[in-house]
């Protein structure tokens, strides 16, 4: 199994504090893998908001490549953060010429767009470099979004968030998640490396979804352009995610009852039931199949945790006003929050969503038993 953890604090902390609870929590996981995803940033990116950033890794003619496709679209660059690597990476970890952390401003050609506009040409924009890199093997982009890095690499993470110095006073975050992975694949691709993002959406997975085909499926007819890749079979939840938002007009607290909805005569007594029986008919292929573990964070930056209706992989939530850990090991919890009142740690069942709120004042618990409400 993966191991996972995600931070949501009032003071800005270092992506290292959660490599160091993966660390804690590393029996499960064997150091193939780790990813990273950092939001709510602080330091120099925080005078930037809106700015979208650019991560990824590229060779140096990948580089030069990158450069001459954003100039063309009047991208300039505002800030760079260069991560200083020096000698020979650890054993297991690949050499690699560039990470990059680069913020632009937009083309002067965008100041008329709406933020719908910009968002959608900013993911047309990751779309195209990811294909350039598929032709030439020389760009690797995980993210190009305002207010957010991504970093993912081979290796395991503590070795990994040392080698590349990733306690820079730049990176620190108010929103962090961290996977160490459990490699189950033949090969390791860093596109299938946890979290996965997109439009200010992410999750990531503890577990397996073999109801994979028929969700990739039905996402790949709504003519999202970024529902593509489709490395890992947990992808399609952070797909899921975006479409509940976006297409469906609804909220997280509506998560649970489309990737494991109610029982049918469950659904018939429920005071939301006329909505739940829509949504059941009408995003079947939506449903997961198992055990499965998601924590996920909204553009808004509201942190949260799902079980699926096994509830065979462990996850805890618990933290204190200012500071909440969701985690998938007691001791990363500990690791994190030890003086933390422990009798509010919950550990979400089946029908449960944990969430906690940017005011990071307390932990929410949503049942699917409870109605339903409509955004306004």
């Amino acid at each position: 199994m993966c191991r996972l953890v995600a931070i949501t604090s009032d003071n800005p902390v270092s992506p290292m504090m959660a490599f160091e609870a993966l660390d804690v929590m590393r029996e499960g996981h064997d150091g193939s893998g780790v990813g990273l995803l950092l939001r709510d940033l602080s330091g120099p990116f925080e005078e930037m908001k809106e700015c979208p950033i650019l991560s990824g890794i590229f060779t140096d003619e990948g580089i030069r490549r990158l450069d001459e496709f954003m100039m063309d679209l009047g991208f300039l660059t505002k800030y760079k953060l260069s991560l200083d690597i020096s000698g020979s990476p650890p054993p297991g970890v690949p050499e690699r010429d560039v990470y990059l952390i680069r913020a632009y401003e937009y083309p002067r050609a965008w100041e008329a767009m709406s933020l719908e506009q910009k968002h959608k040409k900013l993911t047309e924009i990751r779309v195209k470099i990811r294909h350039m890199g598929f032709e030439k093997k020389d760009m690797i982009v995980f993210s190009f979004w305002p207010d957010t890095i991504m970093i993912k690499e081979i290796g395991d993470p503590l070795t990994v968030g040392r080698y590349l110095g990733l306690d820079k006073k730049e990176l620190k975050a108010r929103t962090i998640l961290a996977q160490g992975r459990q490699n189950t694949n033949y090969a390791i691709d860093l596109y299938a490396c946890h979290p996965f993002f997109i439009q200010g959406f992410s999750t990531m997975t503890n577990g397996e979804n073999t109801a994979f085909v028929p969700i990739r499926e039905y996402l790949e007819s709504r003519g999202e352009l970024g529902y593509m890749g489709f490395f890992s079979d947990s992808e399609v939840f952070v797909f899921i995610l975006h479409y509940l938002y976006n297409h469906l007009g609804l909220t997280v607290e509506a998560y649970k009852h489309i990737i494991t909805p109610l029982q049918d005569d469950d659904i018939e007594r429920h005071p939301s039931a006329p909505l739940l029986r829509q949504l059941k008919r009408t995003c079947r292929r939506l449903i997961i199949d198992g055990p499965n573990c998601v924590i996920g964070v909204t553009p808004d930056n509201i942190m949260f945790m799902v079980q699926d209706r096994k509830k065979l992989r462990p996850g805890v939530v618990g933290g204190k006003p200012g500071m909440f850990v969701f985690s998938s090991e007691m001791c990363g919890l500990d690791y994190l929050v030890p003086d933390r009142d422990k009798s509010k740690d919950f550990q979400p069942m089946y029908t449960d969503t944990v969430l906690v709120e940017p005011d990071r004042r307390e932990v929410k618990i949503c049942r699917q038993t409870e109605p339903l409400a409509l955004p306004h």
